[in-house]
């Protein structure tokens, strides 16, 4: 209820009301009662003369200035909708507005002294002057959302920051001058490549080129306060000037790049369009420090690139800043209709906030075209403006008018000065224009017919700005016309240049891989395998500190029993499970001096609570890791991520690029679950070195394997990454045993080179008996490509099948369980690159076999038996007789267990039958009524 109605009644009883409930919460009371109240305290405890009672004797006097409080407050938190932010269309009208009437008073008040005056700075002062203050602050050209920020400490040096100078931009004659030159630059370079090459799509920058003097104006601001590094990710619009007049990249290898000439018939590399492309580059403040700049490369799929800058960015953080995120900041740059839009944008919002993915706070800047391709803002989002995602973490908005040159540097400035103090993201909504339509050849006008009027006939940035220079004297008309001519002569001659040339050599230094290892030489017995082993004693002194649980604290019965038989392992029977090749592959990294980093949804734990690398003491919920004590360092870093794949694969793979000597990797809650972060795969882990020759060497664990739970986590989806594979580009592993394992985990970081690697990892084989490696395994070999059959006799083999992955230990029960001799059971654990001349050698060894089969546990249309058939047309090796599987389906798995085990049943009698089929009809039907009798479920 509006207190206001009560006081006009100069109910004296309310104003004692109001302070009763003000002295139990001073949030229960408007904030001008709050005001009112604070120096009435103030009044009453000091030693001036008696202060008047809270009974209030004169009410007319103390409502107004309440009203004027409330006026204060009200600027301070709706100002914004009444800014004079938007360049060529009308705001829409907000009610309530910000009439005088809005907060109980009139026109009659202005010349009024109001003590209220001091909440501003003005000291007593009269309305009008307040009015005029409130007014150039925040309905000028900078509207600021901030006051529902929690933090008192941060409103409050927000309105220190912008009151004490009313949002208004100060720069000497020579930033102006520079500015005017930047945003020229923007406007010329636009101009110049739409006049000489027509019809080329460049998704140009015009109506937001103050974008460039803010960018230049940030990276002079973020060298003065500490920063030495910027990162930056943004989309195709307006890409182009950036990368010319911020990256500093060569008008002349931008010009080749449009007329065609960068193409290299020679080169393995598949490229991609000029407005995707990245680049990195050292730049000079006017300090005398030198900031490096990195430009992400970025697919089309907007936003995409966001967790990757972020990724990156605390990879550097860790590694190369020693932890201060106040020397590296990101940069992302929006669109409006994406920012409101695409869900991976709060993903990454809610990342800054957790421990294992914070930067420091991110530089937000959106560019507001007010249309999305062809979309009207009113249906591309629900929301009022398409920042107010940023209110889910309470990070600051500024909304700035995008003619206003002055305006923009003046709010990334204090932005900057924002994040580097409270080390959190700030969001700046920069209201222009497309010029265009989506590309420069679509026609606007069919769908936003107003509104392409009215930017037709709306001056461009430069000339806004040039205007207002021209007019207070900065600048003289002049020596504007003598830097347009200099900037077009030598855009020009950059362009003469290259119409002269046959070609022009890339700048970016092609990236090149070694891949030693990768094939099997035609004259070589055995694959040249990186040297992955560790000394039996250097293995079992890990073994025993990942195993020693300290004395003097107390853990859960459960967790003592496991390490308990952990020990045992390394004590006794030196054979380890998956747990333990897993975290002894990680503690020998450690040991060596490599960092690893692992994240994913209940990492520490695991899914299947197997890795335990993380123990919670039981009453103060302390954390105790094991492997920490191989690394003084702290080289070891594990994070249970919040529930997201996109935003965090996303984020790997960034921190994975930034570091390629850290072990880093992603795993999956359950393998299916990859899926939600299909984007990062298919436009950055399978083909970022073909298209930016960008390598990586991220890992992901992708948990996979038939067990009966359901379509939903039974697969991987093991032929979506092997439809994928071309070109050497990623590795593929479906790992037995728990040393190959371990042997592909560290061949990650000692090949010369970097390629993503996907391990379809196990989950019932976790506790499988059999599923166990000896020492020997560990320390005498290292990963086996293709492991061969070990208990059939080759003189006898008649059938070899050939699988991969856990259907290998159901047939090896079956095998073993009926003595089959004649059958021999190949395991692929590298799926891809395919080890192609090691199949053919085991192929030649069983000189007897007359069948050779695949079986997968897969349906037919998955898994990796459609890769194989393609390729089969050419690799010899690859050629098989038949194939064992389920029946092609739509769904990954059947949802009901008792299916699960009649087709689990069919495919192992299937492979053992000859000729296969035979019988196995008459062993499912008596399964079936034997589990229907049993109730089996």
């Amino acid at each position: 209820m509006n207190s206001l109605n009560y006081i006009n009644q100069g109910n004296a009883a309310f104003i004692d009301s109001l302070y009763e409930n003000y002295q139990q919460d001073p949030q229960s009371v408007d904030f001008g009662w709050q005001k009112f109240f604070e120096g009435f305290d103030f009044g009453r405890n000091s030693e001036a003369p008696a202060a008047a009672t809270a009974s209030a004797e004169t009410p007319q006097h103390i409502l107004k200035e309440i009203n004027v409080l409330n006026m204060i407050d009200g600027y301070r938190g709706r100002g914004h909708l009444f800014a004079k932010t938007n360049p060529v269309r009308e705001r829409r009208k907000y009610f309530p507005g910000k009439e005088l009437e809005t907060f109980g008073l009139s026109e009659a008040d202005l010349d009024t002294v109001f003590n209220a005056g001091v909440e501003v700075k003005l000291g007593p002062a009269k309305l009008r002057d307040i009015l005029q203050m409130l007014e150039e602050t925040y309905c000028g050209a900078i509207g600021v959302e901030y006051k529902y920020i929690r933090h008192p400490v941060k409103v409050k040096w927000f309105e220190d920051r912008m009151e004490s100078i009313r949002n208004k931009p100060s720069f000497d004659k020579e930033d102006k001058k520079l500015m005017l030159k930047k945003v020229s630059e923007a406007v010329i370079f636009e101009n110049f490549l739409g006049t000489k090459f027509l019809g080329q799509k460049r998704f140009s920058l015009e109506g937001a080129e103050a974008l460039i003097p803010a960018l230049d104006s940030v990276i002079q601001k973020g060298a003065t306060i500490g920063i030495k590094e910027f990162i930056i990710g943004m989309a195709h619009r307006g890409r182009l000037n950036v990368l010319a007049n911020i990256m500093k990249k060569s008008y002349k290898e931008i010009f080749s790049e449009f007329e065609g000439k960068n193409y290299d018939m020679d080169s393995p590399f598949g490229g991609d369009v000029k407005y995707h492309l990245g680049y990195s580059t050292d730049v000079d403040a006017e300090n005398g420090n030198k900031v490096h700049l990195s430009l992400c490369p970025n697919p089309s799929h907007l936003e995409a690139v966001d967790p990757v800058v972020e990724g990156i960015t605390r990879s550097k953080i860790d590694f190369k800043y020693g932890g201060d995120h106040t020397q590296i900041a990101p940069i992302l740059i929006h669109g409006d209709a994406s920012v409101a839009g695409q869900g991976i944008v709060y993903e990454v919002l809610q990342m800054e906030k957790l421990d294992g993915y914070r930067t420091g706070g991110t530089i937000h800047l959106v560019i507001n075209n007010q249309i999305g391709f062809t979309t009207n803002f009113k249906d591309a989002r629900s929301s009022t403006y398409c920042t107010d995602i940023a209110k889910t973490v309470q990070s600051p908005v500024f909304h700035v008018n995008g003619d206003d040159v002055e305006a923009l540097a003046y709010v990334i400035n204090m932005a900057m000065e924002y994040r580097q103090i409270f080390h959190e993201d700030v969001f700046i909504d920069i209201l222009c224009y497309r010029r265009y339509g989506h590309n420069e050849a679509d026609e606007p006008k069919f769908t936003q017919p107003v509104l392409y009027k009215a930017i037709d006939a709306h001056p461009n940035p430069r000339q806004v700005y040039l205007s207002k220079l021209l007019a207070e004297g900065s600048i003289d008309d002049a020596t504007v016309k003598q830097m347009e001519k200099e900037f077009r002569d030598l855009l020009q001659g950059m362009l003469d240049e290259v119409k002269a040339e046959t070609r022009v050599n890339q700048s970016v230094e092609m990236f090149a891989g070694a891949w030693q290892g990768l094939h099997l030489a035609e004259d070589e017995e055995v694959i040249q395998s990186t040297d992955t082993t560790v000394p039996k004693e250097k293995l079992l002194e890990i073994g025993k500190k990942l195993t020693e649980l300290p004395k003097d604290r107390e853990f859960f019965k459960k967790i003592e029993k496991l390490f308990e038989d952990r020990a045992k392992m390394v004590n006794e029977t030196q054979t380890f499970d998956w747990a333990m090749g897993e975290l002894m592959a990680y503690g020998s990294l450690l040991s060596e001096g490599r960092r690893v980093r692992l994240s994913g949804e209940d990492v520490k734990r695991g899914t299947f609570s197997h890795r335990h690398a993380v123990i919670t003491l039981p009453d103060t919920e302390e954390e105790y890791t094991p492997l920490s004590k191989l690394d003084e360092n702290n080289r070891f870093h594990i994070y249970n991520s919040l529930l997201s794949e996109y935003g965090v694969l996303g984020f790997e793979y960034g921190y994975a690029l930034a570091n390629p000597h850290a072990l880093t990797i992603w795993e999956a809650q359950f393998g299916d679950f990859f899926n939600g972060a299909q984007t990062i795969v298919d436009q950055y882990i399978v083909s970022a070195e073909t298209k930016w020759q960008r390598g990586n060497g991220l890992v992901m664990l992708l948990p996979h394997g038939y067990e009966g739970q359901g379509p939903e986590h039974s697969s991987a989806r093991i032929e979506r990454f092997m439809e994928l594979c071309a070109d050497n580009n990623i590795q593929v592993a479906n790992c037995s045993t728990p040393a190959n394992f371990f042997h592909i985990l560290r061949r990650q970081l000692y090949r010369n080179f970097r390629k993503p690697l996907v391990v379809f990892t196990p989950k019932s084989l976790l506790r499988n008996p059999k599923c166990v490696s000896p020492l020997a395994d560990f320390t005498d070999a290292g990963f086996r490509e293709v492991i061969d059959d070990n208990f059939a006799d080759k003189k006898k083999v008649k059938r070899v099948l050939f699988c991969s992955g856990k259907i290998y230990y159901d047939l090896l029960e079956k095998q073993q369980a009926d003595n089959r001799k004649d059958v021999a059971i190949v395991r692929l654990e590298q799926l891809y690159p395919t080890p192609v001349e090691q199949l053919a050698k085991i192929r030649e060894s069983y000189s007897k076999a007359e069948d050779f089969i695949w079986v997968q546990e897969e349906p037919e249309n998955s898994g990796a038996w459609p890769y194989l058939w393609r390729k089969s047309r050419t690799e010899d090796a690859l050629k098989f007789d038949d194939v064992i599987a389920r029946l092609e389906a739509s769904s990954p798995a059947a949802g009901y267990s008792k299916q699960h085990a009649v087709q689990q049943l069919q495919i192992v009698s299937k492979a053992f039958e000859s000729p296969a089929g035979k019988k196995v009809k008459k062993v499912v039907k008596e399964t079936t009524q034997k589990m229907a009798v049993a109730g089996a479920d």
